[in-house]
């Protein structure tokens, strides 16, 4: 009763922004007809109706009013489903003989306006409706403590699954099968199969991303089989993201060079030295290449440096941990700015151009720590570094250097295109909020 009345008031609200929308987009070519930008046309909403519905079918076939996803997996859905809504509609009308009084502009514009709004329409919708405990979903977790620990804390920070951690009355099961052995997960599932109509499996294996995975039925068998694929070793997916990535380095290129000037002068002013700090890192098939930087520290400062370790051996455990001082005392003042912002790496766009790097990827390996990562130097080399990627949208100096590792691999062996996208939205909010940067 509890998810039919919040899918009920989802279906309704999402409708009622679809409407909204159209009266918008009307509203503005209104004014732009007033002012001589478009010619003055009149519409019928009746034209409109199937469009509306459209959309709405291919909503639900996409299940984001079924199941409760995360904010990045339904957006992702939601404009699936738009685009294909588009593409369908723009070929409707033009391989049928049906005169519709709606131009194609007016339709590239309701469908851009779908495209930025709604998934903001959704966050607040459902930010909304899940502050209310009643319509969150009543999760009990069974199983390893340790993924326990993770999911409870993901329910908690994560509210836009809308889901509640309890142990006693619940909507849900999840049995977090980590170590767990095979007598015991068939026990578990056998109780509360009859329990509860919604159960979920956490996987044991966890360098997999199974949402990508396909899924496939042996019915002579009566067992299922799990299709893995390492999209980024195709050749087609490692071009597809090459041009997506130059792309946007070309886009962004005018406003880099505008920021360049300005942080160059900074430098300069703040203290003596070169404006960029070129350093030999490992790049891809085992490949050295010079990593650019801006300028952060004092030139010559090895001394300053060794004298403050000295009075401070604490700061040496921490960078055998971490890679990185707490408090080093060779940045500059605007260096200190430059590193909390990640300013500092914006040079590395040169290094994109220039096909050493890509936007996103495992971050680029200095060749001292070539050791540390021997087990899974094939793996991580294979592909190009990148500027950002999972360790910066996922703690970076709060993350270690082994979780690092692990965040690099886990990114190579599940990448999509989705992905290098969330973490390009989420590195620009790291960036303003400066987190995790030091």
């Amino acid at each position: 009763m509890k998810n039919y009345t919040l899918n009920t008031i989802l279906f309704l609200c999402d409708s009622f922004f679809l409407w909204i929308v159209y009266y918008s987009v009307g509203w503005f070519r209104e004014i732009a007809e007033m002012i001589g930008m478009l010619p003055f046309r009149t519409y019928d909403q009746r034209d409109f109706i199937f469009v509306y519905v459209l959309i709405t079918l291919i909503l639900l076939y996409e299940k984001i009013y079924k199941y409760r996803f995360d904010f990045w997996e339904e957006t992702k859905l939601i404009l699936k489903a738009l685009l294909l809504s588009f593409v369908i509609v723009l070929s409707f009308l033009m391989l049928s003989k049906i005169n519709m009084e709606y131009s194609r502009s007016f339709l590239v514009m309701y469908f851009v306006a779908l495209f930025l709004l709604m998934p903001i329409f959704k966050r607040y919708t459902k930010k909304m409706l899940f502050s209310s405990l009643y319509l969150r979903k009543r999760v009990k977790i069974i199983g390893d403590k340790e993924q326990k620990k993770v999911m409870k804390e993901e329910f908690k920070k994560n509210w836009y699954l809308g889901l509640h951690s309890v142990e006693s009355t619940h909507d849900a099961i999840f049995i977090a099968t980590k170590d767990m052995p095979m007598d015991t997960l068939n026990t578990y599932l056998n109780k509360y199969m009859k329990e509860s109509k919604d159960l979920y499996l956490l996987p044991y294996i966890s360098k997999v991303n199974f949402a990508e995975a396909n899924m496939m039925e042996y019915f002579n068998i009566r067992t299922s089989v799990i299709h893995i694929e390492n999209e980024l070793l195709k050749p087609r997916n490692i071009l597809l993201k090459e041009l997506f990535e130059k792309i946007i380095t070309l886009i962004i290129f005018p406003f880099f060079l505008l920021l360049h000037i300005f942080i160059c002068y900074l430098i300069k002013i703040d203290s003596k030295g070169s404006v960029l700090f070129k350093q030999r890192r490992l790049g891809k098939n085992n490949n050295f290449f010079k990593c650019l930087k801006y300028r952060t520290m004092l030139e010559n400062s090895d001394e300053l440096l060794s004298s403050y370790l000295r009075s401070h051996p604490d700061e040496v455990a921490y960078h055998d941990k971490y890679h990185k001082y707490k408090n080093d005392p060779r940045i500059t003042k605007i260096g200190k700015f430059l590193r909390r912002t990640s300013l500092d790496e914006l040079p590395q766009i040169i290094n994109v151009l220039k096909g050493d790097m890509n936007l996103v990827g495992p971050r680029p390996y200095m060749l001292e720590e070539m050791t540390k990562i021997e087990d899974d130097l094939h793996t991580i080399l294979s592909v190009k570094p990148g500027i950002t990627g999972l360790w910066q949208v996922s703690g970076r100096n709060n993350v270690t250097f082994e979780s690092r590792k692990e965040l690099d691999i886990w990114y190579i062996q599940n990448w999509s295109l989705w992905m290098d996208l969330v973490i390009l939205f989420k590195t620009i909010k790291v960036v303003l909020m400066r987190k995790g940067a030091q």
